[in-house]
């Protein structure tokens, strides 16, 4: 997939995630960021990767976990829509989610293998996909969306999440990597 979705196969609330992405393979796009994304992340420690950089905001471990969750969300809502469900797919609440899943007491390194494992699946999934799939509709959280779209926004999420790390979390005076 080649052509960034219009906006009439998003909510508004994606625009700044699908903004975020160069034209181009989506497929290729999706495999080299998870490999910047692991090659900024890759050398954390424990303790950096518990790092907040303000008091009541997820942790490093956590946007890693809060990523990985996204993506496997947004994964089965492609799948859905691109084998033809009409069955309207549910929202979820990322900050209950974040909350239950204990994020801080996993390895870093079993956090990235995670978000490179799930990335891996989602690239076979696009890779399975026929042409005509791309452009199947279907509904998530009571609105429309296309499987191209929420290809993007698995794409743009990611974006959004490592640019936070860098700027926030890795750009914080209190934060010593190395």
């Amino acid at each position: 997939m080649n052509k960034r979705p219009e906006q009439n196969e998003y909510a508004k609330y994606y625009a700044g995630y699908i903004s975020m992405i160069p034209e181009g393979d989506i497929e290729q796009l999706l495999k080299q960021q998870v490999k910047d994304t692991l090659h900024l992340l890759n050398d954390l420690s424990e303790a950096e990767g518990e790092f907040r950089y303000a008091p009541g905001k997820w942790s490093i471990k956590e946007v890693i976990g809060h990523v990985v969750d996204t993506e496997r969300i947004m994964a089965y809502r492609l799948l859905s829509i691109a084998r033809g469900d009409a069955a309207q797919l549910p929202g979820y609440d990322e900050n209950a989610y974040v909350a239950q899943a204990n994020f801080n007491q996993e390895k870093m390194e079993d956090l990235l293998q995670n978000l490179f494992v799930v990335r891996e699946g989602t690239l076979l999934l696009l890779k399975s996909l026929k042409e005509k799939d791309w452009q199947r509709w279907g509904t998530a959280n009571e609105l429309g969306v296309t499987v191209r779209a929420i290809a993007c926004i698995i794409a743009g999420h990611e974006l959004h999440h490592r640019k936070i790390l860098k700027e926030r979390y890795m750009g914080a005076k209190e934060f010593s990597a190395g």
